[in-house]
């Protein structure tokens, strides 16, 4: 272990902290949180829609009439479905923050320009027609929801940095002293625009004249499709869980840092979920964000909610029992920071061994849980990643105890395997006290 501690040491912290402090995935990072806020809200409305009691349905179509599920998914609509347009604007806003250029006019641009990337039309089938016809003026909510994040990650990273080039440059134009300062920003923004767009507009022209036709389609059948089908199995779910896993042994945020590049992915499998939901079809997603958050990561990264109780009921020395008494109510709410600084787990090598095979062990057992049908999959619901384990099953697989259920064979799961690892750690730590007081 000494040697995996010096590996983790010389060459794992030195990359992982470039990696944490890369602008791009910060800023990407940062603009995904922009759309949780709407998509938790849309989550409350979902789940009051698909409430599982068998009479639910028939007493709101008789206090509501029958149409009460379309209205009532109003804001369900409002809030998953732009949620492209909300992260563009977000990760182009934060990344000209790093950059020091006018952050809201770079957010602007990127929204002009990922509109500018998205086809006007649609294609619409009329009742009792066989074939669907195109129809003119309008722009897709598909593109502007799940299905249009990475291009509006893309466009918004592109965009902004000829915005801050430009501007650093300066090849602006310069209005006198008098003006105010709100008009002088707005022609700072004005030729650094114009070029963000024409670029943009150039590109879409060039990719209608071929087979993809949409920039939209050679996303998601370059990058899109390739890191959703990765992404979305046993192995990719456990590779980013493992990075996750490691930067944290280096003392880094290692979800952040994955999940900047994991998060567009596990938030478009979220939504296939919640679309399916609403249609009345199968979940079509094992491994989303919430699959992540509630069942694997129960009291944080690491699954050290058990590793909470432990010390709260069965710690001998005074450390482990202070920690124990300290970290149980933040970790209810899924925060660990007290446990993986305070007890260390982060560079302590007794530690580091269950804290990195527990929730690999969680991804397995709840995969197979969720593709069995021994547990539902999640159901598109976006509850918040610090909901308590057992509710926070219950909620996100809309409302079924089964989901509670795998949660708490989880928690005995990540039980049994801190547990030995804890009873050395905790005798190391006794026998140190006690030799003090010597």
């Amino acid at each position: 272990m000494a040697k995996f501690t010096q590996m983790l040491e010389e060459k794992v912290m030195p990359v992982a902290g470039k990696i944490a402090g890369q602008k791009h995935l910060q800023a990407l990072r940062d603009g995904l949180i922009l759309t949780m806020p709407l998509i938790i809200v849309g989550s409350i409305f979902l789940i009051l829609g698909f409430i599982p009691i068998d009479s639910y349905p028939q007493f709101m179509a008789d206090t509501f009439g029958a149409d009460w599920l379309t209205k009532l998914l109003y804001p369900v609509n409002a809030t998953f479905d732009i949620m492209a347009l909300i992260a563009g604007f977000g990760i182009a806003y934060r990344l000209a923050e790093h950059y020091k250029v006018d952050p809201l006019n770079a957010g602007a641009v990127s929204v002009a320009a990922f509109i500018l990337s998205t086809p006007y039309f649609t294609m619409f089938t009329p009742e009792g027609a066989d074939a669907a016809i195109q129809v003119g003026g309008v722009l897709p909510m598909a593109f502007l929801g799940s299905k249009g994040l990475f291009v509006a990650i893309i466009i918004a990273l592109f965009s902004t940095e000829i915005y801050r080039w430009v501007i650093q440059k300066n090849i602006v134009i310069k209005m006198p002293d008098g003006v105010p300062p709100s008009v002088s920003k707005s022609f700072v923004a004005l030729f650094p625009a114009f070029l963000v767009i024409l670029v943009v507009w150039v590109i879409r022209l060039l990719i209608e004249k071929t087979s993809f036709e949409t920039l939209h389609n050679v996303v998601g059948k370059l990058l899109q499709e390739p890191l959703g089908a990765l992404g979305g199995t046993l192995v990719g779910g456990l590779i980013a869980v493992l990075l996750i896993q490691l930067l944290w042994s280096t003392g880094l945020h290692g979800a952040s840092i994955v999940g900047g590049v994991m998060g567009p992915i596990w938030l478009a499998a979220t939504d296939a979920n919640r679309l399916a939901l609403q249609a009345g079809k199968e979940m079509p997603e094992v491994i989303t964000q919430q699959f992540i958050d509630i069942f694997i990561y129960m009291g944080g990264s690491g699954a050290t909610f058990a590793f909470a109780i432990m010390m709260l009921l069965f710690a001998r020395s005074q450390h482990a029992k202070q920690l124990g008494r300290l970290s149980i109510g933040p970790g209810i709410f899924n925060i660990n920071e007290p446990i993986t600084f305070g007890a260390p787990v982060v560079m302590n090598p007794l530690l580091l061994i269950p804290f990195i095979l527990a929730p690999l062990a969680l991804v397995v057992t709840t995969y197979i849980g969720m593709t069995t049908g021994f547990a539902p999959k999640t159901s598109g619901i976006a509850i918040p990643w610090t909901t308590p384990p057992i509710i926070g099953g219950y909620l996100a697989t809309g409302g079924n105890w089964r989901g509670a259920a795998m949660q708490l064979i989880n928690l005995a799961i990540s039980f049994a395997i801190y547990y030995p690892f804890f009873k050395m750690w905790d005798k190391q730590n006794f026998e140190s006290e006690k030799s003090a007081a010597n």
